[in-house]
């Protein structure tokens, strides 16, 4: 079984797209899978520590402000559609897999012009363009909300949840474990703050200019920064004498150990944050990101605000509101208790296993 698995550019694609390829090698321990992904993006160093290799493209995405960058773009397009024909020529996949990020477009757009087997998997509730674009042409369509039908042709869809990598799927980790891994107390609440693999601007400034809170409360976080404010963070952290309270990180790879360890998640509402949350049934305010296509972490957070799920804070309210909200929530434990049941409903497990079997139906 031989399988090109195409896209990237932030942990939200990433993460699903290994999972996938786990999956692949379980059910098929000699299946030779490659990578198709951006220059200079996250997934040429994820990826092959993850044990694939993994072509580049030197693809962008267009820029919403008027730069010169853009006008590069069809050229670097153009450049990546002769790469990926030969790739996928020399190749020769039995099916193409899209997880979304630059990568995917002009690799499932060539793959379906000479004539190779392609699988989409939208995590979002909403998808962007470039994946209705892509659809027309996917043979099979993974989407891990209901109702995708108002986007996708229904005949193509099939409802598998998004991939999750195994360890959190899996997690079965004390508190406690989770607590001592990240050097907390076990008599304080926890937070686990994640603003997504790049860091959250508006969650970190929230953060930042109330590190007081954090003391005069005593409640401990584990916050991931993002590499932008990491150094700034551990300085302000430093100043303020509240370390034992908050402990900085640039980025989480034990992220099983963080959702043990936490009471309570800050998160953003990208598609795969919010699966590996139904997956371990922690109650979470999300602050969806308003620098996205479609405005689709809002969409993503309101299908669980609507089932009592998640708790809400618009981007722009968060600086103001989103620590009270938090402070509301730590004191509550029946409605914690109530989320965590009602999170954990809609989780979807073996979501990659599921996929691999729908790659094998096409073939």
């Amino acid at each position: 079984m031989k399988v090109i698995i195409s896209g990237g550019g932030t942990g939200g694609h990433i993460f699903p797209a290994i999972a996938i390829a786990n999956a692949v090698k379980q059910q098929h321990p000699d299946a030779d899978i490659l990578f198709v992904g951006a220059e200079g993006r996250m997934e040429m160093e994820k990826v092959p520590a993850a044990g694939y290799p993994i072509k580049a493209l030197p693809i962008v995405g267009l820029q919403r402000r008027l730069t010169l960058k853009n006008l590069a773009l069809p050229f670097k397009m153009i450049k990546s559609q002769r790469l990926v024909k030969k790739i996928l020529l020399d190749f020769q996949p039995d099916i193409v897999v899209g997880v979304g990020g630059y990568a995917s477009a002009p690799t499932l757009k060539m793959a379906a012009r000479l004539g190779f087997p392609t699988l989409l998997q939208e995590q979002n509730s909403f998808p962007g363009l470039t994946n209705k674009m892509l659809a027309k042409k996917a043979r099979t369509i993974c989407v891990a909300y209901e109702g995708m039908e108002r986007f996708f042709p229904a005949e193509k869809i099939v409802v598998t949840g998004n991939p999750v990598r195994s360890v959190i799927e899996e997690m079965d980790i004390p508190q406690q474990e989770g607590q001592e891994y990240f050097m907390l107390s076990d008599h304080r609440p926890t937070v686990l703050s994640v603003g997504g693999s790049l860091g959250a601007r508006s969650i970190n400034k929230m953060i930042i200019d109330h590190l007081d809170f954090f003391k005069q409360n005593d409640i401990q976080i584990i916050w991931q920064t993002g590499k932008w404010m990491y150094e700034e963070a551990i300085q302000r952290v430093k100043d303020a004498e509240a370390e034992p309270w908050v402990k900085v990180h640039q980025f989480i790879s034990r992220m099983e150990m963080a959702y043990a360890a936490a009471d309570v998640v800050i998160s953003r509402a990208g598609a795969i944050a919010i699966s590996e949350l139904c997956a371990s049934a922690k109650p979470v305010i999300l602050i969806p990101s308003p620098n996205v296509a479609e405005d689709h972490q809002t969409k993503n957070a309101m299908a669980l605000v609507n089932k009592g799920a998640a708790l809400m804070v618009s981007d722009h309210d968060c600086h103001e509101k989103g620590l009270p909200l938090l402070k509301e929530l730590l004191d509550d434990k029946q409605r914690q208790a109530t989320m965590k049941t009602n999170i954990h409903q809609m989780s979807h497990r073996n979501a990659a296993a599921h996929i691999v079997k729908e790659m094998e139906k096409l073939l």
